[in-house]
């Protein structure tokens, strides 16, 4: 049975920050699952998935299903779909085909990591899939290759106005693929994991801002442990501000987009300064809280109508819809045992209702981390403490180990593809 689970890699869909993410079609802005895929180890122990005027439902659908959904999409932005170049008409790729793919396996091969020692994101795997793409002429040959360094021209487009995203289609079957050539890389331990990270970047040589004509969609491997380096489950502090917003109402907060990222670090410096890990982004005039971090939020509470809940910021453009996100949705449901609600939550509700003992926990989830418990928040110069640790976190507890066992094998789902 050990001989089994070791030679079972699972590529899970139900993981979070990144993932399959149902967003609007600039330029190819989709998504992908960038987590997980795992090893299961010897074990196989289950621990345990505002007013709304403007409120949205999402859809009761697996992220499989979104992958789907977002497969069928029509980009009509430079992607996939015709393109007719200025001063012809010829029909281009519309996209490339999973069994055109070219390997070529590297001929050393590095010696694999310690899964205990590993540091989130700096060690790499022996090969990346990369495949490119040009106005001219459409989507070429995927290929699978050494991983290597990237030669761009200095006035790609990506290096000066951010034109990237993290991403499609025929692209799962090609890092199925790269996943099976990688697979010793799979770390066998259930306290790390094989993390993927699509890119799509615009790497046309020329200044001024405007749809790339050349573009470069590549797929790198790391074998990861936690990512906060505080450990996995790890309680985190928070920096609330309104002077720093993350996303806006028409911009691109709701893409798994580069420049959504980098905007957001002079932020967190100043959360590290005032003594916290990470930053609770808030929107409006009413302080709504949006995310943490780079994670989505998460509220257990009983709310003000005296109903347990557990509730989320909706998708209304300035949110990121994370896998896991998504995933603790379906989850909760199913399990039908309180009330699930994406709504619109402030700084006043959250601090309304500790002054009535009405919170039980709060937490981020993300494809990374998938959930992360918060303990307390700096808002207005004064230490808000939420006590999602002294209870249990019970509910936080439950939706990891769920994940977790559904990620390393330890139940079937059809949120996962086993691959070898």
């Amino acid at each position: 049975m050990l001989e089994k689970l070791r030679r079972t890699t699972r590529l899970a869909l139900a993981s979070g920050p990144g993932s399959w993410y149902p967003a609007p079609c600039r330029p190819c802005a989709g998504a992908w699952p960038r987590r997980l895929l795992s090893r299961p180890a010897a074990r196989s122990v289950p621990p345990p998935l505002s007013a709304a005027p403007r409120r949205r439902s999402l859809p009761m659908a697996s992220p499989l299903r979104f992958a789907a959904a977002l497969a069928r999409q029509d980009c009509s932005n430079g992607c996939s779909a015709e393109y007719t170049a200025e001063g012809g008409s010829k029909e281009v790729v519309r996209t490339f085909k999973a069994k055109d793919l070219i390997v070529t396996p590297a001929t050393i091969l590095k010696e694999k990591p310690d899964p205990n020692n590993l540091v989130f994101g700096t060690v790499f795997t022996d090969h990346m899939l990369a495949v490119e793409w040009s106005s001219e002429s459409g989507w070429e040959k995927p290929q699978i290759k050494p991983l290597q360094n990237l030669s761009l021209h200095p006035g790609s487009s990506a290096l000066h106005y951010a034109v990237e995203v993290f991403d499609k289609e025929e692209l799962l079957e090609c890092i199925q693929q790269l996943v099976k050539l990688d697979q010793e890389w799979v770390p066998y331990s259930t306290s790390a994991s094989l993390y993927i990270r699509p890119t799509f970047i615009g790497t046309e040589p020329s200044l001024g801002v405007k749809k790339p004509t050349k573009a470069l969609l590549f797929v790198i491997l790391s074998p990861v442990g936690p990512y906060f380096s505080s450990g996995t489950f790890n309680p985190v502090s928070l920096w609330a501000n309104p002077k720093y917003v993350r996303a806006w109402e028409g911009g691109t907060g709701d893409c798994k987009m580069g420049g959504n990222y980098g905007s957001s670090l002079f932020a967190q410096c100043e959360a590290v300064d005032n003594g916290c890990q990470q930053v609770l982004w808030l929107y409006g005039e009413d302080n709504q809280i949006t995310e943490v971090g780079t994670m989505n939020l998460f509220l257990y509470w009983i709310n003000e109508n005296g109903e347990e809940e557990l509730a989320t910021p909706p998708l209304d453009g300035i949110i990121l819809p994370g896998v896991t996100r998504q995933c603790i949705l379906d989850l909760a449901h199913q399990w039908g045992e309180f009330k699930v609600s994406e709504r619109y939550l402030t700084m006043d509700d959250l601090t309304t209702a500790l002054e009535g003992n009405r919170v039980r926990e709060m937490f981020g989830s993300g494809t990374a981390c998938v959930v992360c418990p918060v303990s307390d928040i700096l808002y207005k110069g004064e230490t808000i403490h939420i006590p999602t640790m002294e209870n249990g976190p019970k509910l936080a507890s439950r939706i990891l180990s769920k994940l977790t066992d559904i990620q390393y094998g330890r139940e079937e789902s059809d949120w996962t593809i086993v691959l070898s």
